[in-house]
């Protein structure tokens, strides 16, 4: 279990900044799945994804811990864990991204703190201090904010709700992660549940190709497809996961899901160095999101009362 008042405030600091950093990496990789989508089915694009998620995690773990540290350890859950976490996640987010662009669906991200909050105070009974009520009204606050400074509207229909649904299971499936495995390194959780997911998501691929002919549109498929499906599954799966797990493990879901409303402001950072415009409204949201989690955690105020 995760310990949340105990922790030193340095530790606190590199493990806010390690979340940050996944948060940025798999914010890069929303714009570079708009490469892939378009050619791919959605659960032929979640295989792939975890497919080379897997492939770059898998020999990194049996280098780094051994092989009967990856032998050993539970398959079985690790696929189920895996399924939830990343598998069905992982499709929705990319139904989501068939309905709306990167930024809204960043900007429906802005949920999970108060499904994080909820999880740790009703799983883990994390008492609901006046720090951790700040952060979370300070966090969602600066998403809304984010929304107003976004560019478009958000519409609520299919797209929204499959972004809602893969928020509430990736949420879950984190701290599940953390929880299910408390013998396995970071590196070994994430890696399980990613391998694991993959697997189960390439035979639905194979089971939708066969009996719906949902392939790939691979004559349409090139190198800045490939290359947009690269930063989509190893960068903002298996590196931004590993991180997050990291992050998960050490702050617990509930802060770590705050760093999430930042998320748009990071897209359009990204959006911004492609030769977009500057959002000051997104900027402005981030810095108060930021300050959320800093409180909650009693990094500023000096107490975590």
């Amino acid at each position: 279990m995760t310990t949340f008042d105990t922790a030193p405030r340095s530790t606190l600091v590199a493990s806010n900044l390690i979340c940050l950093a996944s948060m940025v990496i798999w914010a890069a990789g929303l714009p570079a799945a708009d490469l892939i989508i378009p050619h791919m089915p959605p659960v032929a694009l979640t295989a792939a994804r975890a497919l080379l998620a897997a492939a770059v995690l898998l020999p990194v773990w049996w280098f780094v811990e051994g092989k009967a540290a990856v032998l050993g350890a539970n398959w079985l859950k690790g696929a189920w864990v895996g399924f939830v976490t990343l598998g069905l996640a992982s499709f929705f987010v990319i139904i989501a991204l068939r309905y709306n662009d990167p930024v809204t669906v960043a900007i429906v991200s802005a949920i999970m703190p108060v499904i994080g909050i909820l999880l740790e105070c009703v799983a883990d009974h994390r008492p609901f201090t006046r720090a951790l009520a700040i952060g979370l009204v300070l966090s969602v606050a600066g998403g809304l904010i984010a929304v107003n400074g976004a560019e478009g509207e958000v519409r609520f229909g299919i797209g929204v709700l499959a972004a809602l649904a893969s928020v509430a299971l990736y949420t879950w499936g984190s701290r599940e992660t953390v929880k299910a495995f408390p013998d396995l390194t970071p590196l070994g959780r994430s890696t399980i549940t990613i391998a694991g997911g993959a697997i189960v998501a390439t035979l639905a691929a194979l089971a939708d190709g066969v009996l719906r002919g949902q392939w790939p549109d691979w004559a349409a498929i090139g190198w800045p497809e490939f290359g947009g499906l690269a930063v989509f599954g190893i960068g903002s799966m298996a590196v931004s996961q590993l991180l997050w797990i990291v992050s998960v493990g050490r702050i617990g879901i509930g802060a770590a899901s705050m760093h999430m409303n930042a998320v748009p402001f990071y897209v359009m950072l990204m959006v911004f160095l492609a030769g977009g415009p500057w959002n000051w409204g997104q900027t402005l949201g981030a810095a108060i999101v930021v300050t959320g989690a800093a409180i909650a955690q009693g990094l500023l105020g000096g107490t975590r009362q």
